[in-house]
């Protein structure tokens, strides 16, 4: 069954198949991040530092109402997966449509949504007055589009369960390439400021949605969507659910936790805001390598749970850390170094640029701390396990990290406790998260829930 298109990782060299399964992945997040950055760099350098501070500081509350659906895509890809990995091609087939139509009904209300309660999300972050006006338009224009980036989003994961992490990447740079061109046309020709940023997204992302909806519905794999099968089979649906909401209710409400650490920061003032928001922007790049491998280990993992590989899930999980903090270590060393340069390709402004590198220098030698938790819990995720990590992240995201931002604001007024809310954060959740896959005893239940046609 497996094609030139498809990946089986219930065989093979494990590590091969890992990197080759995450550079795609990589790149293609790259790429996706392209779209934020740009836009970040193109009204930092053609509109002002405002601007900025308008663009970088949205997005914890843009991911707080998306990231329900992000749980929703992963529980797709894990469901999927399984269902590859144990050849079962009808219910495959149900699983991705199902996912399909369910992706539909979600973006319209989370659209609607977002443009509703956008305002009251920027009061709640105590925005800036200068940042305001120009976050509000973008984030309104943004939720506006938000069907494309949730399509796209939604097909990718179909095809990396199947271990096909290459086409959706060639979609995603021609879409990234397109957004660089749109963005200095609005910003630059038409002077549209941060709405030309926001057009230039929306539009972009509709074009890689079109062109992932076309392949899955005129390729000849066994993965080929048709019009008449495009209904939702509620046992799979339930299932999809079973794993993405835990997934999900953890991205949104740990996205939502970040609009508070925002709400920290901006009190500092809008060099505050802009400067933390260029430190978000260098550090989501920062740690792709290690989130490609955490996804290509949950397609692994969840492969080779639906064949009952027990010893290979092992030796995945510990390939896949070994090569998330080797890539992580060398990455932040780099920009560590670099700092002050880097920051200078968003905004050239002194206070900014003090702020940007001060964030940088404080948080990312504890990038590494991310790479034990986002890969056990990953794997977690692939046999099928998404209440555990949900409520380990969210303990030590939401509930720790909120409570020692409160503590530390109260104690002192300096700025450095506050910025290292994150890895305090990060370390919580990689001791509780190995604690938990120790003891858990996943091979039996890997070994017990083995599925069979």
């Amino acid at each position: 069954m497996p094609s030139q298109r498809t990946m089986d990782m219930t065989r093979g060299v494990i590590w091969k198949q890992l990197l080759f399964f995450a550079l795609p992945l990589l790149a293609g997040n790259i790429f996706q991040q392209f779209y934020n950055t740009v836009d970040s760099i193109v009204v930092g350098n053609y509109v002002g530092a405002n601007a900025l501070g308008a663009v970088t500081s949205v997005g914890s509350a843009i991911n707080t109402l998306i990231g329900f659906f992000m749980g929703l895509s992963t529980g797709a890809s894990v469901v999927i997966s399984q269902f590859f990995g144990a050849k079962s091609l009808g219910s495959m087939r149900k699983a991705i449509h199902t996912a399909l139509v369910t992706t539909i009904l979600f973006s319209l209300v989370i659209g609607v949504v977002g443009y509703l309660i956008a305002p009251t999300l920027l009061h709640f972050m105590k925005t800036p007055k200068e940042v305001y006006p120009d976050a509000l338009t973008y984030l309104r224009i943004y939720f506006s589009g938000i069907l494309g980036l949730m399509l796209y989003n939604m097909g990718s994961a179909i095809l990396n369960a199947v271990g096909d992490s290459r086409r959706p990447l060639f979609f995603l740079v021609l879409s990234s390439i397109l957004n660089i061109f749109l963005d200095l046309f609005f910003v630059i020709k038409l002077h549209l400021g941060v709405a030309g940023v926001a057009y230039a997204t929306i539009l972009s992302q509709f074009i890689s949605d079109i062109l992932i909806l076309l392949l899955l519905f005129h390729t000849k794999e066994c993965y080929r969507i048709t019009w008449k099968e495009m209904r939702i089979d509620v046992p799979i649906l339930k299932r999809i659910f079973y794993i993405g909401i835990p997934a999900g209710v953890q991205s949104a409400i740990t996205a939502f936790s970040n609009v508070f650490v925002q709400s920290y920061i901006n009190a500092f003032g809008a060099a505050s805001t802009s400067g933390w928001g260029a430190y978000g922007r260098v550090d989501s790049f920062v740690i792709l390598p290690l989130q490609s491998i955490g996804l290509a280990s949950t397609t692994f993992v969840g492969q080779n749970a639906g064949a009952g590989n027990v010893e290979r899930i092992k030796k995945g999980i510990r390939t896949s850390l070994m090569m998330a903090v080797s890539f992580t270590l060398v990455l932040c060393s780099i920009v560590y170094i670099r700092a002050p340069q880097v920051v200078s390709l968003f905004n050239k402004d002194a206070a900014v640029l003090a702020y940007g590198t001060l964030f940088i220098r404080l948080n990312m030698p504890f990038d590494f701390l991310c790479c034990s938790n986002q890969i056990h819990a990953g794997a977690l995720r692939g046999m099928g396990n998404a209440k555990t990590p949900m409520f380990i992240m969210l303990g030590s995201f939401v509930l720790f990290r909120q409570i020692y931002l409160f503590i530390v604001s109260h104690l002192t007024t300096s700025i450095y406790p506050i910025a290292w809310g994150y890895p305090a954060g990060w370390l919580v959740c990689s001791i509780l998260m190995n604690i938990y896959f120790s003891h858990s005893g996943w091979e039996k239940k890997v070994t017990e829930q083995r599925i069979t046609e």
